[in-house]
C-alpha cells in the first residue's frame, strides 16, 4: 500500500471508484513507463505513441467530454488528482509535464472555441494522435501576462503574428499551440487567444535544455509574419485574457497536487533507505534524528494534501477561489523543497549521483516554484484578491 492509498481509504473526498482509477493508471505505468522513464529522460522527450498508449488507457480522456472522446460520466475533481499521483510514481515531473500537456492547452478551446474548432481538435487530441501546447510566457514577460507583445494582426480572414514564446512545454512536438496574442492595446483588455498550428510559415522552435523534466521538450516559439485563419481565433476578440485567468487556476491546483506527490515519493525513497542503511552500528531509522526528520515530512506533506482536497472540493462545488489556488501552489512549492531536501539528506551521497528518484526531483523543485505563477507573483496576487492593498 502506497502513502496515498492510505491517505484515500480515510478520506470522505474518495471512494471505491478512485482506487478503481488508481490501479488501472498504476498498472499502465508499471508495464509503458518505469521501464522506459530514463531511456526518455536521456532522449530529452516522450515518444509520440507513449500519448496513442495512453489515450487508450483512458488517461487523456479523464474528466473530458465524451462526444470528443473523453470520458467523464461518474468522475470528478479527485480521479483526476488520483491519476496525477500514479503518474507521479516513476519520479520524473517531466512525464506527467508533457504526456499531459492538454491539460493547459485544450481547455481554452473546449471552453472558447467554436464548434468546428472543439470538433476538429479535441477528438485528435484526446485519441494521443495529436499534441497541444500552450504558449503564454515569453522571453521579456514572465509572470506578467498582461505586458505580452507578441502581436497578431487581422488581415481580413487572416491574423498575421509576429513574436515570440519562451518556456513552452511540449513546444517541439506541439501539433496545435494555444497562443496569447496581443490583437488590440496594451494591458489585459488587448489579449486573444489563437490556435497556431505546426507547419504554418514562419512558425519555428527551438529546443531548450533544461535543470530538470528532462523527458518533458521545452521550447522557444518564433513567428515571423505567420499567417493565421481568423477561424483559429479562440472565443471573442481582445477577451482572451479571462480564458488564461481561468486555465491558470485548474493548472496551480493540479502543480500543488503534483508536488504533494511527488513529496510523498521522496518520503517513500528516504524511509526505505533508512530502514536498510546502517550508520554506527544500526539503522538509520533506528537514529532518532532521522525518525524526527522523517514524520515532519510527513506532516508537511499531509498539511497541504488536506488543503489540496479541500481546494478540490470547492472546485467541484463551484466555490473555487483565485486566492485560494495562489496561496495553496505556494504552499505545496515550499513544501516539496523541505521534502526534498530532507530527503537528500536521509540519503546523503546517494541523493547526489544520478538514479534515484530524489535526486531528480530535488533537480525539479524550482519549476515548481517558478512555473504557472512564481511564488512572489501568487503572493501578490493573494494579497490583492485578499484586500490587502
Amino acid at each position: 500500500m502506497t502513502l496515498f492509498d492510505d491517505w484515500r481509504a480515510r478520506s470522505p473526498f474518495y471512494d471505491d471508484s478512485h482506487t478503481a482509477v488508481a490501479d488501472s493508471v498504476r498498472a499502465f505505468v508499471a508495464k509503458e513507463v518505469a521501464p522506459n522513464i530514463d531511456a526518455w529522460e536521456d532522449a530529452r522527450q516522450l515518444p509520440r505513441e507513449l500519448h496513442a498508449k495512453a489515450a487508450a488507457a483512458g488517461i487523456l480522456g479523464l474528466g473530458y467530454p465524451e462526444e470528443y472522446g473523453g470520458h467523464s460520466t461518474g468522475f470528478d475533481i479527485f480521479h483526476s488528482l488520483t491519476q496525477s499521483e500514479e503518474l507521479a510514481a516513476v519520479g520524473a515531473g517531466g512525464l506527467s509535464a508533457s504526456l499531459m500537456t492538454h491539460g493547459i492547452g485544450l481547455p481554452p478551446v473546449l471552453a472558447l472555441g467554436s464548434d468546428a474548432m472543439k470538433a476538429r481538435v479535441a477528438p485528435a487530441v484526446l485519441a494521443g494522435d495529436k499534441i497541444i501546447a500552450l504558449a503564454i510566457t515569453e522571453a521579456g514577460g514572465g509572470s506578467d501576462v498582461a505586458a505580452l507583445t507578441t502581436r497578431a494582426e487581422r488581415r481580413g480572414d487572416t491574423y498575421v503574428v509576429n513574436g515570440g514564446k519562451m518556456f513552452i512545454t511540449s513546444g517541439m512536438r506541439a501539433d496545435y499551440v494555444t497562443t496569447a496574442v496581443r490583437t488590440g492595446g496594451p494591458g489585459t483588455g488587448g489579449i486573444s487567444l489563437l490556435l497556431i498550428e505546426a507547419g504554418m510559415p514562419g512558425f519555428t522552435r527551438t529546443p531548450l535544455e533544461k535543470m530538470g523534466w528532462h523527458c518533458s521538450d521545452t521550447a522557444a516559439l518564433c513567428f515571423d509574419d505567420v499567417a493565421v485563419p481568423a477561424a483559429n481565433l479562440i472565443g471573442p476578440e481582445n477577451a482572451g485574457f479571462a480564458g488564461i485567468m481561468r486555465n491558470f487556476n485548474g493548472e496551480r491546483l493540479g502543480m500543488a497536487h503534483s508536488c504533494c506527490a511527488y513529496a510523498r515519493v521522496c518520503l517513500t525513497e528516504a524511509a526505505d533507505w533508512a530502514r536498510t542503511r546502517t550508520t554506527f552500528g544500526k539503522r538509520l531509522a533506528e537514529h532518532q534524528s532521522i525518525r524526527i526528520k522523517l514524520a515532519d515530512m510527513a506532516r508537511q506533506i499531509n498539511a497541504t494534501q488536506a488543503w489540496v482536497d479541500l481546494c478540490a472540493w470547492q472546485v467541484k462545488q463551484g466555490l473555487g477561489q483565485p486566492a485560494d489556488f495562489a496561496m495553496l501552489k505556494v504552499q505545496a512549492t515550499r513544501m516539496l523543497e523541505c521534502v526534498a531536501r530532507e530527503a537528500c539528506q536521509v540519503l546523503g551521497g546517494a541523493s547526489y549521483l544520478k538514479g534515484s528518484k530524489v535526486e531528480r526531483i530535488y533537480r525539479e523543485v524550482r519549476v515548481n516554484a517558478i512555473g504557472g505563477g512564481s511564488e512572489e507573483i501568487m503572493l501578490d496576487l493573494a494579497g490583492r484578491q485578499l484586500g490587502y492593498r
